[in-house]
């Protein structure tokens, strides 16, 4: 007799299964994505998304399947990352919303479920596209409204669905020209046939299973990234993956209009999302910074991740070509005894960590933190013994050890750098004869001599150390102690530079943001040469988001 409802317990178990399948597949998903955007990280979004919110049902002991969908719902928003992984954690809110109150699903409330899932993903996207990971949803739901009226047996039930939708999943190719150029099937599409088949793996088996950790899992098969090179870097209209939580508590629809329409006008790929107290934003853009600034409008920030995606498709086709064997652009794939990660927050300043040595980049900052399990996925990336770790933010150095604690297989160091300028002198100091112990106490000895400035802006009015800061004002740091407060970007860098420069000082480099034009950066320059004439004075791009300039003063 066939298993006629599922209670808590059940769905539990298939949310992780399916987190743990993709998370083996993830791969082959990132290297068919060439839609919207041919950047290669579906599966990886999708896999962390998916993963966040099978880490909540792994947490919930509760026996009823609508505790368990409420929970992963959460989950899936908090941890949702790109447009696929967006969109997926709306496919389970629709999901929970629609089982909301019942302890255990039949095959009606769960055909009911997909349907409502559906519709939640449609309506979270501005402009819908069909060949998507929104075709194949609602593939599933049709398919549900059919199979429920065949069977009351919820493992003939899913396998109908899956089936129907595997159909409809190749289909995709003949319907986006960038698919059908490609010759692949829709890689979000792809992605939650992976979620739902490791569902019915486990309903088959009715085995207990645990969440593996991702960077843990084992990949399935070696993806090919070829698909990817179809499309060309420069042919990516709108460059930037922004995505965030704007913190506010029952915004007006009016609000959420007027963000709306202003990010479509700078960007696409818009998604967005309005819960009970955040928003969840997802668009492409070449404005990072703009589209920071509106939403500050709105209320603070969190979670801020910022990819740009033409270095994304390019870093795949490389892979690519490497793994075909093409010589022009092969890479030493023989293990190493040493490598390095670094966290970054702007292409300028990845760009300077590659060409000093770093292996593995992670997109991160003060408001936008990766997690351990960010930090343990791109330790596996890096072919190495020994992986040191540059977190580069005193708010990323938990995540940094606690991944050291939980690696198997490589041994991670954590060097404690707390702001980029450090990681940078670290590896400059980075000495290939030295022992591990000696590598440390170089590292660390290179940071000593770094003093960390930055300006940014207020978001807010308020009062600090009895100085009144209005909404606006620019404000220069150093470390993390207010120095300085203007009214203009440049007289806050000069100011915080006199403040800050003394006898000591030998060398001042100045990396200037996303938001500070090359011109600009050089009038400051200029002034520290005229003023600290003993003083080496450097400029780099660093292209990072929310600080004007970020200064080191060795």
């Amino acid at each position: 007799m066939g298993l006629k409802s599922i209670n808590g317990h059940i769905m539990r178990g298939l949310v992780i299964a399916g987190a743990n399948e993709l998370s083996k597949n993830k791969q082959i998903v990132d290297a068919l994505n060439v839609f919207p955007v041919p950047d290669g990280d579906t599966g990886t979004n999708m896999s962390l998304t998916i993963v966040s919110a099978a880490r909540e049902a792994e947490k919930s002991m509760s026996e009823s399947v609508s505790d368990i969908l409420n929970v992963c719902a959460g989950g899936a928003l908090r941890g949702a990352r790109g447009n696929s992984g967006v969109i997926l954690s709306q496919l389970i809110r629709g999901f929970s919303k629609s089982i909301g109150g019942q302890s255990e699903a039949d095959v009606l409330a769960l055909s009911q479920a997909f349907q409502k899932a559906a519709d939640t993903a449609y309506k979270a996207v501005m402009k819908p596209k069909e060949g998507t990971i929104l075709t194949v949803a609602a593939a599933c739901a049709d398919a549900a409204q059919k199979a429920c009226l065949e069977t009351d047996d919820v493992e003939e039930f899913l396998e109908y669905i899956i089936n129907e939708a595997d159909g409809v999943l190749l289909k995709t190719t003949d319907m986006l020209p960038a698919l059908k150029e490609a010759g692949v099937v829709d890689a979000g599409g792809k992605g939650l046939i992976f979620i739902l088949k490791g569902a019915l793996d486990n309903l088959k088996t009715g085995a207990e299973v645990e969440l593996k950790p991702i960077g843990q899992a084992q990949e399935a098969a070696k993806p090919d990234f070829s698909a990817i090179s179809s499309v060309k870097a420069e042919d990516i209209k709108f460059g930037y993956c922004t995505e965030f939580f704007i913190l506010k508590n029952g915004a007006s629809e009016k609000e959420i209009n007027d963000i709306r329409q202003y990010m479509l006008s700078i960007g696409d790929s818009l998604v967005l999302v309005a819960d009970d107290d955040v928003v969840k934003v997802h668009v492409h853009t070449n404005h990072p910074g703009l589209v920071i600034e509106k939403a500050l409008r709105l209320g603070a920030l969190n979670g801020l991740k910022i990819d740009n995606m033409r270095i994304q498709h390019s870093n795949k086709i490389d892979f690519s070509n490497t793994a075909s064997g093409n010589k022009n652009e092969e890479r030493d794939l023989k293990p190493k005894n040493r490598g390095f990660i670094s966290v970054s927050s702007g292409d300028g300043f990845s760009e300077i960590f590659r060409n000093i040595g770093v292996d593995e980049i992670i997109t991160g900052g003060q408001t936008m933190n990766p997690s351990t399990e960010d930090i343990l996925e791109a330790v596996e990336k890096v072919n190495a013994k020994t992986v040191f770790v540059l977190p580069n933010n005193k708010n990323i150095i938990l995540a940094s050890e606690q991944a050291a604690k939980l690696s198997k297989d490589k041994k991670i160091v954590v060097i404690k750098t707390t702001s980029i300028p450090e990681g940078i002198s670290a590896m400059i100091n980075y000495d290939d004869s030295m022992t591990d112990e000696e590598v440390v106490e170089s590292m660390e000895e290179g940071m000593e001599f770094v003093k960390t400035l930055s300006v940014t802006f207020a978001v807010r009015d308020t009062v600090i150390n009895g100085s009144e800061i209005s909404k606006g004002d620019f404000i220069g740091m150093s470390g993390g102690s207010i120095s300085v407060v203007k009214k203009d970007v440049l007289e806050c860098a000069k100011s915080l530079l006199e403040n800050s420069v003394d006898d000591s000082s030998e060398v001042i480099t100045v990396y200037y943001g996303e938001e500070i034009s090359k011109e600009e950066a050089q009038k400051l320059k200029d002034f520290a040469c005229e003023t600290f004439t003993d003083c080496e004075v450097e400029m780099h791009y660093g292209g990072q988001p929310l600080y004007y300039y970020l200064i080191s003063v060795e």
